[in-house]
Parts: C-alpha cells; structure tokens; sequence
C-alpha cells in the first residue's frame, strides 16, 4: 500500500509541472499555413464552375461600386453572399469539404516551413490555436486532412438565410483577441502572422512573428506594436 502511495506523488509533480509550463501558441491560417487565401480560392472555383453566379456577380456590381469606396468589407461580402446562394448548412458543408480535400492535393499549395513549425510547438507540448479570418468549416477540414484535426480553430463563421449562406462573424483585427477572450484564453506567448491586419492579435505576444513580410509591413507592424517584431522567410 505504501509503495502504491509513493509511485503517485512523481506522477502528480509532473502534471503540474507539464501544466505550469504549457505555452499558447497562435498561428494565423492564410499566408502562414497555405499560400493565398483558402476562402477566396473556394469562391473563385465557385464562380468559375457557375455562370449563373458569374450572372449574380453582375447584377450586385452596382451595389458594390456604391459601397467599395466607404467599405470594401461590405463589396467583398455582397460576392460572397452570391457565390453561396442556394445553398443551406448541409450542401455548404460538402461543397466547403469537397474543395477543401482537394486543395490538399495541390502540389505547393501549403507553407511546409509553417506546418513544421507549427508540429513542432506541439512537439514541444504547447498549445496550438490557428486564429483565422478563414470560414470556419473549410479551415477545419482542411486542417483534418493535413493531419491536424486536434489543433483548436477560431475561425470566421457562417449562418443559414433564406437566399443562402450568409457571413455571420468575420474574424479579422479585433476580433481575433476578442473570439480568444470568449474561448477562454487570456495570454499567449507567441503568435505568427504574415498581416499587419493582425497587430490586436500579436502585440499582447511575448513573440510576435512575422511571416513572409515585406519591410513595408515589418516597419508599419513594429510600429502598431511598439517593439521589433521577428521575421521569418517560410516556403
């Protein structure tokens, strides 16, 4: 009895000490994980296999013509909005699954530098969060696909409308350390990004990395953040 007590208190001692050194660990999707923009490329197939949608992206040019000037967010959503008409919950999530596996076979398409990098910080026992303006279910799966599937996602979402899917949340900017805040994380120690859209993400860092930036975006993000940044040149 007295041996099975003894063999416990290590075990205990270094679950603690496992805990007390984990480190949150964030890293932005597009740019940072894959070359170019998952979503966008989705949208673009989607038109592309459609002149139907190719028709609706002409009847809203006016509309976006009208806005562009004081908001290229809304230009940007009124094509999303045409590109995901007709479809509900169930036929967004095939359609974002189909093309999100066969992206993963796309010769390039993904940063190796940022995968490694990524695999190993959870090597090292951290905590890995992919922080993305990317729609949630077509970051996800392609997350799955590429072996990832247990990496938590913070991720822009959608909701059912009656025309169609429709842009719910965008997590860009500030919303990013908020969606954080709401998921129950208030520090992180690192974070990678190659945006300077993402300054409210990266200044509360202990690291802030910058991937594949130009000097232009090194100099406006240390600037946002008040420190040098670290750069990295990922292929």
């Amino acid at each position: 009895m007295s041996t099975g007590e003894t063999s416990l208190e290590p075990v205990t001692a270094e679950v603690v000490l496992d805990a007390v050194a984990q480190r949150t660990v964030l890293f932005d999707f597009d740019g940072v994980l894959i070359h170019g923009d998952a979503f966008y490329l989705f949208m673009r197939d989607r038109f592309e296999r459609s002149w139907l949608r190719k028709l609706g992206a002409l009847f809203a040019l006016p509309w976006m013509i009208l806005v562009v000037p004081f908001s290229r967010r809304l230009a940007e959503r009124a094509l999303v909005h045409v590109g995901l008409l007709g479809l509900n919950e169930r036929r967004y999530r095939l359609a974002a699954e189909a093309f999100g596996a066969s992206l993963v076979r796309r010769p390039k398409q993904f940063c190796r530098d940022g995968l490694s990098a990524l695999r190993r910080h959870q090597a090292a026992g951290d905590r890995v969060i992919v922080v993305t303006g990317c729609e949630h279910v077509l970051v996800s799966h392609i997350l799955a696909q590429l072996g990832l599937g247990d990496v938590d996602v913070l991720a822009s979402q959608l909701r059912p409308g009656l025309l169609g899917m429709r842009v719910k949340l965008h997590n860009v900017g500030r919303r990013k350390p908020a969606q954080l805040a709401a998921f129950g994380v208030g520090e992180w120690h690192v974070a990678y990004s190659d945006s300077a859209v993402d300054a409210p993400m990266l200044k509360p860092a202990a690291e802030a990395v910058l991937v594949n930036g130009t000097p232009k975006v090194c100099k406006k993000l240390e600037k946002a953040l008040g420190r040098t940044i670290t750069r990295v040149d990922w292929f």
